[in-house]
């Protein structure tokens, strides 16, 4: 078949010149910096169109599907933010009933918005020392199903930003009993299908839409996805419809290329690519185990934590057993090793690693971890126990809709408690929100919110960027029913 991303690297080298958009007309000479306009092109002859595709990129399309072994792939290059929208939006009618995991990314909440669904929550079990969520309760999924008969889909995060994987497998088979579909928004998982190291995908366990960023964990350039349809229990038109509604009308060709280079090398060389990467994964990971102060996590399945797999493609670092907390680790290896983390918590940070790491680079963050453990160990002070922020469940009075367009005003943290927030906060990576409009302000909320801003942590959606406070309803509003 014809490669998008080897066309595009033809036409570069053609005469032709182009009297349409964009604007930098294929001449480097008319941009400051060295960004390939040769291949940035618009929807012009030969190159098909991705809200209508029939041609070359329909074959692309195609190729992923069979890659990831899925009735249909489609391109999302708004990320998987716009794919999750699409997909909620198709599954749900509007003003409908979802039910969805309370750590989704904050994309589920805001098609909650658009949307203006009802929402119910399950709340993921939780690690009781690093804090660290564990799994979603198949359990818990039947009971709010049995209790919520009009629910009309449900969307779990599986893996999470920490690696964590529920059964995924079980609560497809609760969830179809109810004559519903299954959404996992596998944004962080795009890489499981290639190597027998990682988890089963939930393109194989049963999942009906199945959400990958490839440029999460895979060699594709950022903001590029693909939104699975595994089965027929979504819409494929409304799928269609809202994808159209949520991509730009004028999606990057080097984005839709970057996808199509990153599935034909999957094909051709993943088996390669990744026995090398879990090799030195492996390594890595079993050289950071033996460190004493900063450990290696690694979380293992169990009933009480509702974890059914691990991602070990993720390297958790724990600042428990140490004098530091999680961005003063993050702080150190960034400002003297030069190495950039992914995310810092609280208790620990995330390495996050792909195959499109060298081997230099897992040995470069085992010399400056097992050196801050070195230091750490010669440090002659009692270990002193950490306390940990334990997020309350927040009780949830209103639909985020109601909220968010409701009348409001602001108020110091301290005096909106028992006020019904309109806004988000959330810390960001991961983007899982610590409050949600419509749910009520708690004493250990406003306590949580002020040590992540001594801590040094950003906590960002509250339009007031200081943190000091925070918009509620106003009290003059008749609170709207759920």
């Amino acid at each position: 078949m014809e490669r998008l991303y080897k066309k595009l690297a033809e036409y570069a080298k053609t005469d032709y010149y182009p009297f349409h958009m964009p604007g930098h007309k294929r001449n480097p000479l008319s941009v400051t910096g060295d960004f390939p306009v040769e291949r940035d092109i618009t929807e012009i002859y030969g190159f098909d169109n991705l809200h209508h595709p029939e041609g070359i990129l329909k074959e692309a399309q195609e190729a992923a599907a069979r890659l990831y072994g899925v009735k249909e792939s489609f391109f999302s290059v708004n990320g998987s933010t716009g794919a999750i929208l699409a997909a909620v939006s198709a599954a749900v009618k509007r003003r409908g009933h979802i039910l969805i995991a309370r750590n989704c990314h904050k994309a589920v909440y805001h098609a909650a918005y658009l949307r203006e669904l009802k929402v119910s929550y399950i709340y993921p079990q939780e690690d009781g020392q690093v804090g660290i969520n564990g799994g979603i309760s198949p359990q818990n999924v039947e009971r709010c199903l049995q209790e919520n008969r009009d629910i009309e889909a449900v969307l779990i995060t599986s893996p999470t930003y920490d690696g964590i994987v529920s059964d995924v497998e079980k609560i497809a088979e609760i969830v179809h009993g109810y004559g519903i579909p299954l959404i996992v928004d596998e944004a962080h998982g795009a890489h499981f299908r290639f190597s027998e190291y990682f988890p089963v995908s939930a393109v194989d366990l049963g999942a009906d839409v199945v959400i990958h960023s490839v440029h999460k964990t895979l060699p594709s350039l950022t903001q590029t996805a693909l939104l699975h349809r595994c089965t027929d229990r979504i819409d494929r038109n409304l799928l269609v419809r809202f994808l159209g509604i949520y991509q730009s009308s004028s999606p990057s060709y080097i984005l839709m290329g970057s996808i199509d280079a990153c599935m034909d090398t999957m094909q051709k060389r993943g088996g390669e690519m990744f026995r090398e990467y879990t090799e030195n994964l492996e390594y890595a990971r079993k050289r950071l185990s033996a460190c004493s102060r900063i450990r290696l996590i690694s979380p293992q399945p169990g009933e009480e934590t509702k974890i059914y797999d691990f991602d070990r493609s993720k390297i958790l670092l724990s600042t428990v057993h140490s004098t530091m907390n999680g961005r003063e680790l993050n702080n150190l290896l960034r400002e003297e090793f030069h190495l950039e983390m992914e995310m810092e918590a609280e208790n620990y940070v995330l390495a996050l690693t792909s195959a499109g790491d060298r081997k230099e680079g897992f040995l470069r963050l085992c010399e400056a971890v097992e050196e801050i453990d070195r230091r750490e160990s010669l440090i002659d002070k009692e270990e002193v126990k950490k306390d940990r922020i334990k997020n309350p469940e927040l009780k949830s009075l209103m639909r985020i809709s109601h909220a968010m367009d409701a009348p409001s005003e602001r108020c110091t943290l301290e005096e909106s408690i028992g006020r019904i927030s309109v806004e988000f906060a959330y810390l960001y990576p991961p983007g899982i929100p610590l409050i949600v409009p419509g749910e009520q302000i708690t004493g250990l909320f406003v306590k949580n919110m002020r040590r992540y801003l001594e801590e040094g942590f950003e906590v960002q959606g509250l339009s007031d960027m200081s943190g000091t406070t925070v918009c509620v309803l106003a009290n003059d509003v008749t609170m709207a029913v759920r």
